[in-house]
């Protein structure tokens, strides 16, 4: 049984992040926790939480910034912690969810076409880590202008 307080504790984490019925299993929000690590992809990563609803364990990333649709590389990384999850509890992950600061909820099925595209792009980065090619993939100059590799980088807007 747990006490009143963590209840209550929850219950606002719940309310603050937008997050749907189920226990919480797993959070890395107010305090580190453990990575997840794929030996199959070679991949580590840490969702936000983890909630367990009807046998079934689904991701959850909280994204601050405000969105008018979800972008590709959120549904990537929550395609990867299905992936983490799938692997490390050796059990379907039908989904995930992505939850925005504006309070709104993305369902993203893990179905082939995201297996597909997390899969090519885990196969891209390697190729790339391997050949030490970059080019620039979107035309997004203020995604652009705050990449970390702006100052280096020889493709920029």
């Amino acid at each position: 049984m747990i006490s009143k307080i963590l209840q209550n504790r929850i219950k606002k984490l719940k309310k603050k992040h937008n997050i749907p019925a189920g226990q919480i299993t797993y959070q890395d929000l107010s305090k580190p926790a453990k990575p997840f690590f794929s030996k199959r992809y070679r991949v580590t990563g840490k969702p936000d939480y983890i909630i367990k609803n009807n046998n079934y364990f689904i991701p959850i990333e909280v994204k601050t910034g405000i969105y008018k649709e979800t972008k590709k590389n959120h549904i990537l990384q929550l395609a990867a912690y299905c992936h983490l999850l799938e692997e490390n509890f050796q059990r379907f992950v039908p989904y995930g969810l992505l939850v925005y600061s504006d309070k709104s909820k993305h369902k993203i099925p893990f179905d082939p076409k995201i297996r597909f595209e997390f899969e090519s792009t885990i196969k891209d980065m390697r190729n790339t880590m391997r050949t030490g090619t970059i080019t620039r993939n979107h035309n997004d100059l203020f995604k652009c202008r705050n990449c970390s590799m702006y100052q280096y980088c020889d493709f920029k807007l």
